[in-house]
Protein backbone atom coordinates (compact mmCIF):
# COMPACT_ATOMS: atom_id res chain seq x y z
CA UNK A 1 0.00 0.00 0.00
CA UNK A 2 2.77 2.41 0.61
CA UNK A 3 4.49 1.54 -2.76
CA UNK A 4 1.52 2.60 -4.12
CA UNK A 5 0.95 5.38 -3.15
CA UNK A 6 4.57 6.47 -3.28
CA UNK A 7 4.03 5.88 -7.32
CA UNK A 8 0.65 7.94 -7.03
CA UNK A 9 3.25 11.11 -5.47
CA UNK A 10 5.65 10.73 -8.65
CA UNK A 11 2.76 10.67 -10.76
CA UNK A 12 1.15 13.69 -9.74
CA UNK A 13 4.40 15.59 -9.31
CA UNK A 14 5.39 14.60 -13.24
CA UNK A 15 1.74 15.84 -14.32
CA UNK A 16 2.98 19.66 -14.51
CA UNK A 17 6.58 18.60 -16.19
CA UNK A 18 4.29 15.94 -18.84
CA UNK A 19 0.97 18.30 -19.93
CA UNK A 20 1.73 21.76 -19.35
CA UNK A 21 3.45 23.82 -21.59
CA UNK A 22 6.93 24.56 -21.15
CA UNK A 23 6.61 21.59 -18.18
CA UNK A 24 10.57 21.28 -19.14
CA UNK A 25 11.04 24.70 -17.90
CA UNK A 26 9.46 23.48 -14.55
CA UNK A 27 11.44 20.88 -14.74
CA UNK A 28 14.69 22.14 -14.77
CA UNK A 29 13.74 24.63 -12.27
CA UNK A 30 12.81 22.50 -9.68
CA UNK A 31 16.47 20.63 -10.53
CA UNK A 32 18.07 23.93 -10.05
CA UNK A 33 16.54 24.46 -6.64
CA UNK A 34 16.98 21.19 -5.14
CA UNK A 35 21.36 21.36 -6.58
CA UNK A 36 21.14 25.05 -4.66
CA UNK A 37 19.64 23.03 -1.61
CA UNK A 38 22.16 20.69 -1.93
CA UNK A 39 24.78 22.85 -2.04
CA UNK A 40 23.93 25.13 0.87
CA UNK A 41 23.48 21.63 3.16
CA UNK A 42 26.82 20.55 2.02
CA UNK A 43 28.03 24.51 2.59
CA UNK A 44 26.38 24.72 5.90
CA UNK A 45 28.14 20.81 7.04
CA UNK A 46 31.47 22.34 6.11
CA UNK A 47 31.24 24.98 8.44
CA UNK A 48 30.13 24.14 10.92
CA UNK A 49 32.56 21.20 10.75
CA UNK A 50 35.92 23.95 10.53
CA UNK A 51 33.86 25.74 13.69
CA UNK A 52 34.34 22.16 15.53
CA UNK A 53 37.62 21.28 14.51
CA UNK A 54 38.92 25.10 14.91
CA UNK A 55 41.99 23.76 17.20
CA UNK A 56 42.69 20.93 14.71
CA UNK A 57 42.98 23.06 11.73
CA UNK A 58 45.02 25.94 13.70
CA UNK A 59 47.91 23.05 14.46
CA UNK A 60 47.99 21.85 10.87
CA UNK A 61 51.38 22.98 9.28
CA UNK A 62 51.10 25.56 6.33
CA UNK A 63 51.68 23.15 3.71
CA UNK A 64 48.79 20.40 5.04
CA UNK A 65 46.51 23.52 5.50
CA UNK A 66 47.35 23.86 1.89
CA UNK A 67 46.41 20.75 0.52
CA UNK A 68 42.91 20.51 2.49
CA UNK A 69 41.25 23.74 1.37
CA UNK A 70 43.52 23.45 -2.50
CA UNK A 71 41.10 19.80 -2.32
CA UNK A 72 38.18 21.29 -0.68
CA UNK A 73 38.54 24.15 -3.51
CA UNK A 74 38.68 21.17 -6.36
CA UNK A 75 35.79 19.48 -4.97
CA UNK A 76 34.02 22.90 -5.64
CA UNK A 77 34.84 23.93 -9.10
CA UNK A 78 33.95 20.03 -10.17
CA UNK A 79 30.72 20.36 -8.75
CA UNK A 80 30.62 23.99 -10.82
CA UNK A 81 32.19 22.01 -14.25
CA UNK A 82 30.63 19.01 -14.20
CA UNK A 83 28.14 19.29 -17.05
CA UNK A 84 31.16 20.44 -19.17
CA UNK A 85 33.60 17.58 -17.58
CA UNK A 86 30.72 15.00 -17.84
CA UNK A 87 29.94 15.55 -21.24
CA UNK A 88 33.07 13.15 -22.82
CA UNK A 89 34.05 9.64 -21.85
CA UNK A 90 37.51 11.25 -21.04
CA UNK A 91 36.50 14.69 -19.11
CA UNK A 92 34.14 11.61 -17.27
CA UNK A 93 37.49 9.72 -16.04
CA UNK A 94 39.27 13.02 -15.47
CA UNK A 95 36.32 13.97 -12.87
CA UNK A 96 36.19 10.88 -11.61
CA UNK A 97 40.10 10.82 -11.14
CA UNK A 98 40.35 14.42 -9.81
CA UNK A 99 37.30 13.96 -7.63
CA UNK A 100 39.42 10.64 -5.81
CA UNK A 101 42.77 12.84 -5.60
CA UNK A 102 40.56 15.44 -3.18
CA UNK A 103 39.27 13.28 -1.20
CA UNK A 104 42.19 11.26 -0.96
CA UNK A 105 44.20 14.81 0.05
CA UNK A 106 41.22 15.19 2.32
CA UNK A 107 41.50 12.08 4.26
CA UNK A 108 45.29 12.40 4.36
CA UNK A 109 45.87 15.51 6.31
CA UNK A 110 42.86 14.52 8.57
CA UNK A 111 44.77 11.30 9.20
CA UNK A 112 47.72 12.89 10.05
CA UNK A 113 46.22 15.47 12.18
CA UNK A 114 44.23 12.99 14.17
CA UNK A 115 47.47 10.63 14.86
CA UNK A 116 48.93 10.53 18.08
CA UNK A 117 52.68 11.41 16.89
Amino acid sequence: MRAARNVAIVMLLALPVAFLPRGDNLAEALLTALTLGLLAGITWVLYTFSRENQLTLATLTDGRRAILYGAFGLIALLIAGSDKMTATGGGTLLWILLLAVAVAGIWRVWMEANSLS
